[in-house]
């Protein structure tokens, strides 16, 4: 931007479309890697769909103005990293993987057959692909980076040009400059460097770059000398630099942009020297105007949108709507839909084209091949006009994929490919070739980082089409809480007014804890004092100090008695666990002597759970590397169990309390039959991350959910047969980056695990299902503000005439807010016993301590939540099916013209009225002749 001029984009608006404009009914996939997630070119959309190694594919334009298809590339056994558009082909993707592999595809024109395989396959190269991108000038050449080096490939030969292996660590980006003679790329060792890819492989140039090896991302300015690079600084500010290769010695410019956590991704147009920036998990676009001759960066615009971004692509400039004058379109990836958001330039003539705004852009006809820019050509790619009535029509089609290859119109449930979804296995072993591959290939759980929510199905090729299958079995299965509820009830139920409350309790504790009649609340003042709250004494409370329980030693966990609502267990930082009792009622002053104290660990401890099953059967977990179980009528400790090498994070009962599940730092899990043996009888890999980890038991015990982070600080949740620990998770899915542990709760009876974390403002809602792909999403809940806690009550606490099936308690700065989840239902006047199957009476034991220290196992027995005056919704009357189409007799009493014009007749007299009747003026009585003068 020039100092002493004005630009023209100075007045640049970001406009967002209605929901109409939306492409809605995706289900986009929330994948840790180094690529956008979204590309786009003049024809074709594709995005990271939610399975993994799969893309979803979807037309840029809708066609007579009806809504898109949309359709899945099953490409590959891992998941995909990063892909991109051929340049010059439109048709033309390339897509890169966890599998070590690269793939060309040749996606199909409107209304022809979709092929069933890659047209080439490039590696395995011994490395996860990272990220991947096309030559800007010569057709058939393509940049791809693994680990620490990047590979040019000629795409025609299918063989490398050259490897370019000169990183210290592994790599997060690379970009050619426009005019295809130089690379650079950033690195996790913080460094940028500049090659010259066929003067040699060793980098011509490096420089230190961001301070932080968080995610970086670097981009060429077009044909110029000057790049553009994002990441984070040495205080996690997230920057933008700018950068001339002439003079590499350091930024030419710095500009902190802010201090959120989300990485970075940037989208810049050479024409208008435009710069977009939105952060992965977050709901803001910046745009700025690079000027890098002064150099500058100017804010123009900046636009919040509805939905947090997953992913963001540019729409290539010759597909923009130029009368309209948008000078740049980005793509936003949300988790259900795809947004377009247009950057517009305010003209007072829309009738016209500005060519200020839009000068020539590069055309798509190569001006080499993959030969002869390696032997030296450095043609450059002409310009074509934006003019609507200048436009080339002429489109190029690269030769390295000859034709679109067999066609695979068949169903995936075929003979042929049939699998068998509890064992894994196909009944034939089909090549690849033929469009399908082994699911060995796709569930092979010795990796930990592979999800396997792909299912079993094909690895390559399209989905069918919606003319073969339903959206929905494309789209894959859905939950019927998908479109779940979560809501803050009235004020008349909160708890305000709380003072002095203990925000920094360990990672290890909920935060607080409660039962259906009161909630336990540590509070910051000395001697762990804690308070204890009436649920049904709703209100602020008063100013003056509330009674609290005197528990002498900070508080480290607590927890209620399933079994004696008056009863809790409270573990200090002194390693002993004091158990107090609250009077009928609630506490009417201060108590200071516990009922009893529990000792026998050496240091401090971290939880405590209570036995689902048994009654005065408590567990604990210390810093002595121990987890201890109490016998409480006795006050004494009755089971040691061992083996634990580092910090215990968490711990958990199977439902049947039989088996006891811990994960710890060490990276590991390990599963206890406390009753037979000390020792774990299976341990297996954890999450990678050693920042926090949690698990609960679901699907009936069969399963083992952990949620933790990965090497990258990504929130995670994976997912374990519990009878095979050994062998890895089942299935990964990554969620978001935010420093706090998620904290998971299980619903049993709608199989329901609801997510959220310590200052976290949204809370993840997944139904668990024991088949592919075992992650179902449901709508999630978002708070106005950061929650301190998020508890939830017992079942019984939910109001089923309002067709609620879970309850919780939200511990904000000051407030104790209730919040129900609920499912939309028509007929709420009936019991919808589909979403309420008998739970279990929680508050009954089915065995005392003694009896199950002496082998005996019991099971609760099991009521219906239906009040007495409703109906089930499975015995409610069937209606009798609305009439959706006119009778035939319509159309046989078809009436004549003359009757029509008779019956138009009739209705214009009748609204005339009489014609004898008298005018209005002719009941006015008017003026005497004499008055007149």
């Amino acid at each position: 931007m020039n100092r002493f001029k004005a630009s023209k984009f100075r007045h640049t608006e970001a406009r967002l479309p209605r929901r109409e404009a939306w492409i809605s009914g995706i289900r986009a996939g929330s994948i840790t890697s180094c690529g956008n997630h979204l590309k786009a070119s003049c024809r074709w959309i594709a995005f990271n769909a939610e399975a993994a190694g799969v893309l979803g594919i979807v037309p840029l334009e809708c066609e007579d103005g009806g809504k898109r298809t949309i359709s899945q590339l099953c490409c590959h056994s891992d998941v995909v990293t990063d892909f991109d558009f051929s340049p010059f082909d439109q048709l033309l993707l390339a897509t890169g993987s966890a599998d070590e592999t690269v793939k060309v595809w040749r996606l199909p024109e409107s209304g022809q057959d979709i092929p069933a395989g890659a047209g080439l396959t490039l590696g395995p190269g011994g490395a996860p692909v990272d990220t991947l991108q096309f030559h800007p000038t010569a057709d058939a050449v393509l940049a791809s980076s693994a680990g620490k080096r990047v590979t040019v490939w000629d795409l025609g030969q299918q063989q490398p040009l050259t490897v370019l292996d000169s990183h210290g660590d592994q790599l997060q980006s690379l970009t050619w400059k426009h005019d295809g003679h130089l690379l650079g790329t950033s690195c996790k060792d913080k460094k940028l460097r500049i090659f010259d890819p066929r003067a040699g492989p060793a980098a011509s140039q490096s420089v230190p770059g961001h301070d932080n090896n968080k995610d970086s991302r670097l981009l060429w300015m077009g044909s110029s000398d000057c790049l553009i690079s994002v990441g984070f600084s040495q205080m996690r500010e997230r920057e933008v630099k700018l950068w001339d290769t002439r003079r590499l010695s350091g930024a030419t410019l710095t500009m902190a942009l802010d201090t959120s956590p989300g990485v970075t991704i940037p989208l810049y147009d050479a024409d208008t020297g435009l710069l977009v920036l939105a952060g992965k998990g977050e709901n803001l676009l910046y745009c700025f105007e690079v000027a890098p001759m002064q150099p500058a960066l100017t804010q123009v615009t900046q636009c919040r949108t509805e939905g947090s971004t997953r992913g963001l692509g540019a729409v290539p400039r010759l597909a923009l709507d130029v009368m309209a004058c948008e000078v740049i379109r980005v793509l936003q990836l949300t988790d259900t839909a795809l947004v377009p958001v247009s950057y517009l330039v305010p003209r007072k003539s829309v009738q016209e084209f500005h060519e200020d705004l839009f000068p020539d852009c590069t055309g798509t006809l190569p001006a080499t091949d993959a030969q002869g820019w390696w032997a030296g050509d450095s043609q450059q790619v002409g310009r074509v006009s934006l003019h609507p009535a200048r436009r080339p029509t002429e489109t190029f089609t690269s030769p390295i994929i000859a034709g679109t290859g067999p066609t695979n119109a068949s169903h995936t449930d075929t003979d042929t490919g049939h699998t068998d979804a509890d064992t894994g296995h196909t009944d034939t072993d089909q090549s690849e070739a033929s469009g399908y591959s082994s699911p060995s290939s796709l569930a092979s759980p010795g990796s930990a980082a592979t999800s396997l929510s792909a299912g079993t199905g094909p690895s390559s090729g399209f989905a069918s089409s919606p003319s073969q299958k339903s959206l929905q079995s494309i789209l894959g299965p859905s939950s019927r809480f998908r479109h779940a509820q979560g809501r803050v009830l009235h004020r008349d139920h909160h708890l305000t007014n709380l003072r002095g409350l203990s925000l920094t309790t360990p990672g290890e504790c909920d935060g607080f804890c409660a039962n259906h009649q009161r909630v336990a609340l540590p509070l910051l003042s000395a001697g762990g004092q804690i308070a204890v709250l009436e649920l049904s004494k709703p209100g602020r409370l008063p100013d003056a100090a509330v009674p609290t329980i005197q528990n002498g030693a900070a508080v480290a966990d607590l927890t209620w008695d399933p079994f004696d609502p008056q009863r809790l267990a409270v573990a200090g930082e002194d390693a002993k666990i004091r158990l107090w009792r609250i009077p009928e009622g609630g506490l009417h002053q201060t108590l200071q002597e516990p009922e009893a104290i529990l000792r026998g660990h050496t240091e401090k401890i971290y939880s405590i759970r209570f036995h689902p099953l048994a009654s005065d059967l408590l567990v604990s977990s210390s810093y002595d590397m121990t987890v201890r179980i109490w016998e409480l009528s006795a006050g004494r400790e009755v089971l040691c169990l061992q083996g634990h090498t580092d910090q215990i994070f968490s711990m958990a009962w199977s439902p049947d309390g039989k088996k006891l599940a811990t994960v710890s730092k060490d990276g590991r899990i390990r599963l206890y039959e406390p009753r037979r043996s000390s020792q774990p009888q299976q341990e297996g890999p954890g999450p990678e991350g050693g920042r926090g980890a949690r698990l609960v038991w679901v699907c009936g015990g069969d399963y083992l959910l952990v949620s933790g982070f990965d090497s990258r600080s990504e929130r995670r949740i994976l997912l374990y047969r519990a009878q095979a620990l050994p062998e890895g998770p089942l299935s990964v899915l990554g969620l978001d980056v935010a420093p706090s542990t998620l904290l998971p709760f299980y619903d049993e009876d709608t199989s329901v695990v609801f997510l959220t974390g310590k200052g976290d403002t949204r809370v993840f809602l997944y139904e668990v299902t024991p088949e592919s792909p075992y992650f179902l999403e449901c709508n999630s809940f978002t708070s106005n503000e950061p929650h301190k806690g998020f508890v939830f009550l017992p079942k019984t606490a939910c109001d089923v005439r309002e067709v609620e099936f879970a309850r919780a308690l939200r511990l904000g700065q000051s407030t104790l807010e209730p919040v129900a989840f609920h499912v939309p239902r028509v007929k709420k006047e009936y019991f919808q016993d589909d979403l309420y199957p008998p739970t279990r009476v929680w508050w009954e034991p089915a065995l005392g301590a003694g009896a199950w220290l002496d082998g005996q196992d019991g099971q609760q027995r099991r009521a219906s939540l239906r009040p007495a005056d409703m109906v089930p919704v499975s015995e409610a009357p069937k209606e009798a099916p609305a009439r959706k189409f006119v009778p035939a007799s319509v159309y046989l009493e078809e009436k004549t013209d003359e009757q029509k014009k008779e019956e138009l007749l009739s209705a214009m007299v009748a609204r005339l009225g009489n014609r004898d009747d008298p005018l209005p003026q002719d009941s006015f009585e008017g003026v005497d002749e004499d008055e007149w003068d």
